[in-house]
């Protein structure tokens, strides 16, 4: 099951974390990419990432993640990713599965997924949107997109200039009404939701992509870093569900 992930569980997992320094972003950093795709938004909301937002509540609000599985587990995997990010391609490809077999099937755990593209990647936010437009046409396209996007990286990836037409054929690929796609993505659609995804990494300190944090419903939460080895996500996932266990008897 895909679901929009809604503000109140970030919220606690955001106080877990014990944020409590709104962490200074340049604006370099976060500067908008050129367009070539009329009207299209292909950098983030700089009014957003770069502070006009200061009520903490709203950002959490607005920067919604796309999840999977039962809203319900009691274990949380939270990914901030980039779809242009080769490391990112890495672990869709070869540790995400294994998670959602060992645990996101079974109800174990969930899986959110958060945008942060990063600032060297010139079509990384492009494509954040257009998963974003895959999802307003069904919670159930999301993953479909989000796998294609990560299974023709390499195609799309070294364009010059931001690869809408790739885009579009894989919004056909899945089923999408390609017009629909097409309008959306010619927008500015999403780069509200996007931005504020960017700025909430920023507060939790995500530098680089991917970034794996790993919760539970009772507050305790862990960074993992070797994010590129299973068995290292697999270790704290089943020390907090043995913890979760044993505070339920």
């Amino acid at each position: 099951m895909v679901t929009k992930k809604k503000g109140g569980d970030l919220k606690a997992f955001y106080g877990v974390l014990g944020v409590v320094v709104v962490i200074a972003v340049g604006a370099l950093w976060w500067s908008s990419r050129g367009g070539g795709t009329g009207g299209a938004a292909t950098g983030p909301v700089l009014s957003i990432v770069m502070g006009e937002m200061e009520d903490i509540g709203a950002l959490v609000q607005l920067a919604t993640g796309v999840e999977r599985g039962d809203p319900d587990a009691p274990i949380t995997i939270l990914e901030f990713g980039d779809f242009q990010c080769p490391a990112c391609q890495q672990f869709a490809t070869f540790v995400k599965p294994q998670i959602d077999l060992a645990y996101v099937e079974g109800g174990i755990a969930r899986f959110e997924f958060h945008d942060f593209p990063l600032a060297g990647h010139p079509h990384a936010f492009f494509a954040a949107r257009a998963a974003r437009c895959a999802l307003d046409q069904g919670e159930e396209y999301f993953w479909p997109y989000h796998d294609q996007l990560f299974a023709h990286q390499a195609t799309w990836s070294p364009s010059p200039s931001p690869p809408a037409r790739a885009f579009e054929d894989y919004a056909s690929a899945i089923g999408l009404n390609v017009e629909d796609f097409a309008e959306c993505l010619d927008s500015d659609r999403h780069a509200d939701v996007i931005s504020a995804n960017m700025r909430l990494g920023s507060e939790l300190g995500v530098t680089g992509t991917p970034t794996i944090f790993v919760s539970k419903g009772d507050g305790g939460s862990v960074r993992v870093s070797r994010w590129n080895e299973f068995e290292a996500i697999k270790s704290v996932v089943d020390r907090m569900v043995g913890e979760e266990e044993g505070a339920a008897n």
